[in-house]
């Protein structure tokens, strides 16, 4: 069934995008990449077995693999968790290690959802965000709290980030796309068109 979702969306759109969920083998990759899929996103199948991350960046390049982390605060650690399974169990992990493992199995980007900001609209988690993308090499995409055009810049200038993801204040119309764009521009951010 996701194949042929897959299939039908690069039919459609001319933009390059990532498909995830439930992928555990190369074989599944495969699969998604000769329906049309640019890239491939894990991150319980990653974080279970690691090796998935390098067997999919050698044959594939490290271009097509995003390596998703789900992270929440862990306060007795005093600093981020791994979650997995959509957020929803703590996988001993942290955060900052895992991603810097990530970059070395060969990721080409890593997209980073904070738990504790996701959902909340009060921004991006920019703590977490900054600490990872000053730990890595590779890009890192933001997620998880966007409310408003400001918070994208807050991401990309404080936290470093190199994309922003949103979903709930777009698909609602809350904002759109050519609006977050046009801020960033105005405010000297350079963006791809």
């Amino acid at each position: 069934t996701m194949v042929e979702v897959v299939r039908r969306t690069a039919g459609e759109i001319t933009i390059p995008f990532t498909v995830g969920g439930g992928i555990s083998q190369v074989e599944d990759m495969t699969r998604l990449l000769r329906a049309g899929a640019d890239k491939i996103g894990i991150n319980t199948a990653a974080v279970r077995n690691p090796q998935l991350v390098s067997d999919g960046a050698r044959r594939f390049g490290s271009q097509c693999i995003v390596v998703a982390i789900d992270a929440k605060f862990n306060a007795a650690w005093g600093e981020w968790e791994v979650y997995t399974h959509g957020g929803r169990t703590p996988s001993g992990i942290r955060a900052l290690e895992w991603a810097k493992e990530a970059e070395r199995l060969g990721a080409g980007e890593l997209l980073l959802t904070s738990m504790d900001a996701d959902g909340t609209k009060d921004g991006f988690d920019v703590k977490l965000t900054r600490a990872v993308s000053d730990l890595v090499t590779i890009p890192v995409i933001a997620s998880g709290g966007a409310g408003n055009e400001e918070h994208f810049y807050e991401v990309f200038t404080e936290g470093r980030a190199d994309a922003g993801l949103a979903a709930t204040i777009f698909h609602y119309k809350e904002l759109t796309i050519g609006q977050v764009k046009g801020h960033l521009a105005a405010k000297g951010v350079e963006i791809r068109s």
